[in-house]
């Protein structure tokens, strides 16, 4: 079952880009699973890939007719962020606007995050 608040939002933008995405998938999807990893001159860098079914602990945000599963290890780190997808003369990507970035290194390849305070996540969940 779906917790009942939104660990992540989704700009209208980001919707339709993964509504996109999926429509060109070469198997079904059932969405997005987003999450965090080690790694970058930064520490940290986000991580997103096709989600076929939800693992188990797995958060699910359901926003703006998208699907958007959670890693577990990740929910901390991505508590309150809003998932946007821009597109300027340069790139076209999604961009994640959370208030627990700390800093970013010069190349936007990774991030530094302070996981959110847990008592936020019961907070959330009450």
């Amino acid at each position: 079952m779906a917790p009942s608040f939104k660990v992540m939002s989704l700009t209208e933008a980001a919707a339709e880009r993964i509504k996109g995405i999926m429509a060109d998938a070469e198997r079904p999807i059932a969405g997005l699973r987003v999450g965090v990893k080690n790694g970058g001159c930064a520490g940290m860098s986000y991580t997103m890939e096709y989600a076929e079914e939800r693992k188990p602990g797995e958060d699910v945000v359901e926003d703006k007719g998208v699907r958007v599963f959670i890693d577990p290890k990740a929910v901390l780190f991505l508590l309150g962020t809003e998932m946007d997808f821009q597109t300027t003369k340069l790139a076209s990507q999604f961009v994640f606007n959370n208030p627990n970035q700390t800093s970013a290194c010069g190349c936007g390849e990774s991030v530094a995050i302070t996981p959110a305070d847990p008592n936020a996540l019961t907070a959330a969940h009450a």
